[in-house]
């Protein structure tokens, strides 16, 4: 508030739950209770730690809390190129930004600009286009659901594939265009089923692009049940490729 932009990581995004009050009380409601006088430019840096036997209270996936809160901006990229330039633009904003990331993600390897540059807040990218159905996902399962749509490809099935980069505020605006033309929509994300980030967008596209639907929404979630630490019951818990595809396949009939 004095004129700085910290950025504070948790290495394990699940005890960000200690941190509660001063993110959701206190930096997402300032710059409303001051009346625009004052702001919080402050990153919280959150990264989901899924896997490898860590359990229920290591591998949460949390996004869906913190953009259910006014005030807070939440991004989670997929990519090198737009975790730089995401990152570059929480950095930059006048109020809270929750950067999130993967740790499934961080072996991955794509180019990178050496200059500055910054990759939009609440702009989402289509990474494939396609006519049968639109594919949404973020973050590490749009990772994965570029995979499933090579499948789908293959098997004759084109689909549309969106990232949104940003989960609050998400381009609402391509999503509906995309439905629009598709007429079918699965939305693929890495946090519980219920009250999630897919329940948000299934319901945004009913109310407002209902008569061009064709089949019932799909959400590939995971289940609402807490992250197991069996690695045999992590292969059944986490979606894959074949669970979008799956989906995509019973949307697409």
């Amino acid at each position: 508030m004095v004129g700085m932009r910290p950025v504070v990581v948790h290495p394990r995004m699940d005890f960000m739950m200690y941190a509660m009050d001063p993110i959701i009380n206190e930096a997402a409601n300032w710059h409303y209770m001051f009346g625009g006088k004052s702001s919080v430019p402050a990153v919280i840096w959150g990264i989901i730690n899924r896997g490898g036997e860590q359990a229920a209270q290591h591998s949460q996936a949390i996004h869906a809390i913190f953009a259910h809160v006014p005030g807070l901006k939440v991004v989670m990229p997929s990519t090198p190129y737009d975790a730089k330039g995401l990152m570059i633009s929480a950095i930059r904003d006048d109020n809270p930004v929750v950067y999130i990331d993967d740790r499934w993600l961080h072996g991955l390897q794509g180019e990178v600009r050496e200059e500055t540059y910054a990759v939009p807040i609440g702009k989402a990218v289509v990474r494939k286009e396609g006519k049968d159905v639109t594919l949404v996902a973020s973050s590490y399962m749009a990772y994965v659901a570029q995979k499933a749509v090579v499948e789908l490809g293959e098997q004759g099935i084109d689909a549309e594939l969106i990232d949104l980069r940003t989960i609050k505020p998400y381009d609402k605006e391509l999503v509906l265009g995309s439905v629009r033309k598709t007429g079918r929509l699965v939305v693929a994300d890495g946090g519980w089923r219920s009250f999630g980030v897919a329940a948000e967008i299934a319901t945004i596209v009913f109310e407002e692009a209902f008569t061009y639907m064709k089949a019932p929404v799909a959400r590939v979630t995971l289940p609402d049940i807490p992250a197991p630490a069996s690695r045999v019951l992590e292969k059944a818990y986490y979606p894959t490729a074949g669970c979008i595809v799956e989906a995509v396949r019973k949307v697409a009939k």
